[in-house]
């Protein structure tokens, strides 16, 4: 694998793609820093061999006036100006800013960025040639700097202009950085070289999203734990009463496929036996636990219930290999979020026997994060949709291009 630690930046400039994507509250505070702190070893290998950083990121989802302009557009709230002084702490230096990615500005800020300066760039998708991956759009951005780094694993799954088209400017002289370098060793340690018995554990609300994902890993795991909304489907599939629990009615053929699928290839599929349910989706609605295959009309399943808890505890603690994705309830309301919680300190006592965990997904990663349990399994990734389609496919057009 081709990364910073085997490039020698010295009196180079580093264009490095990094993923600064990161939630802002209403007056522009950064409320997780996550993805800026895992981005730093990165910019200080740079910077320790005696180059200079210039560093571009999205924010958000801006979106562009529908005109037939290509000229950039600006939104106060997706501005990565917001980001400056926070990262100026982390890294203990000020970091300069250009308030386009590129253009006459951006070209004079690089120019005589010196060595052991960093420079930011100011968000890529102002301009809409970004997600379209236009060539002309990554050629200008490739004149900034002599190096590509691409350290944006949660975007490594998109064929945009910063991502992979610009990686066939810089023939030799593309690396990644230690998040791509991370993410990867990670994935490949539970989908190559995984340590028997392997579990993995998927939630969520809809089974339509997990298909792909199912599919592949039925022929590498040994066990497959199901929670979240998309139980509910299974257990309609079944024949069970589900109430007005969520369920998605075109994918109950689906959900037995996968159940026989699973059965063909030795694979153990847990399904909630208890389940505990609301009259309301709220945090306040009388609630009960009862079996899954039961619920009373008027009550939903919004979380899964002791028993279930109990068995997948037991799961996860003879595992070897653990990868999760997908809450088991709406963790998000306190009534609701015991079954999450139990399942994230059933992998982290596994991980304190030596299992390896890797969590993955939006949700699962917010959950993990909110009981401070991040440190305390193997490795958190930080691209949510990146990782489940690595994991589909087997590779991604970001990592492509820096490979080839």
């Amino acid at each position: 694998m081709k990364t910073v630690d085997s490039y020698n930046f010295a009196g180079k400039k580093a264009l490095v793609r990094v993923d600064f994507n990161v939630p802002l509250d209403a007056q522009y505070t950064i409320t997780d820093d996550t993805r800026i702190r895992a981005a730093i070893p990165t910019i200080q290998k740079i910077l320790k061999d005696g180059g200079s950083v210039i560093l571009m990121s999205h924010l958000g989802r801006p979106k562009p006036p529908q005109t037939e302009s290509s000229e950039p557009f600006f939104d106060e709230k997706f501005s990565l100006k917001h980001i400056v002084d926070h990262l100026s702490k982390l890294l203990n230096k000020p970091v300069l800013f250009a308030n386009n990615c590129i253009g006459a500005e951006a070209q004079s800020a690089a120019k005589q960025l010196k060595a052991g300066e960093v420079l930011l760039l100011e968000n890529l998708r102002f301009h809409k040639q970004e997600t379209a991956g236009t060539e002309s759009f990554a050629k200008e951005l490739s004149t900034l700097g002599n190096v590509y780094v691409n350290d944006a694993f949660g975007t490594a799954h998109r064929a945009h202009a910063s991502t992979t088209i610009i990686a066939k400017f810089f023939p030799n002289d593309k690396v990644f950085g230690h998040v791509m370098a991370n993410e990867l060793a990670s994935i490949d340690k539970v989908l190559n070289k995984a340590e028997r018995p392997f579990t993995a554990i998927m939630g969520g609300a809809k089974v339509s999203g997990k298909i792909l994902i199912i599919d592949s890993l039925l022929n590498k795991i040994d066990n497959l734990i199901i929670g979240g909304g998309m139980a509910y489907t299974f257990i309609k599939a079944q024949g069970g009463k589900i109430g007005s629990s969520l369920v998605e009615e075109d994918k109950l053929d689906i959900a037995l496929k996968i159940l026989n699928d699973a059965k063909a290839k030795g694979v153990n599929i847990y399904i909630p036996v208890d389940t505990i349910v609301a009259d309301a989706f709220s945090n306040d609605a009388n609630k009960q636990t009862v079996d899954i295959k039961l619920i009373p009309d008027g009550f939903m399943g919004l979380d899964i219930g002791p028993k279930t808890e109990k068995i997948n505890a037991e799961v996860i603690a003879n595992s070897k290999t653990i990868l999760w994705n997908g809450p088991m309830g709406v963790f998000e309301m306190s009534n609701f979020e015991h079954g999450t919680k139990a399942a994230a300190e059933a992998i982290v006592a596994a991980t304190r026997k030596g299992a390896y965990s890797l969590i993955g997904g939006g949700d699962s990663v917010a959950a993990i994060n909110k009981y401070n349990l991040g440190n305390d399994v193997s490795y958190v990734s930080t691209g949510g949709g990146a990782l489940l389609e690595y994991i589909e496919s087997g590779s991604l057009p970001g990592i492509r291009v820096i490979e080839e």
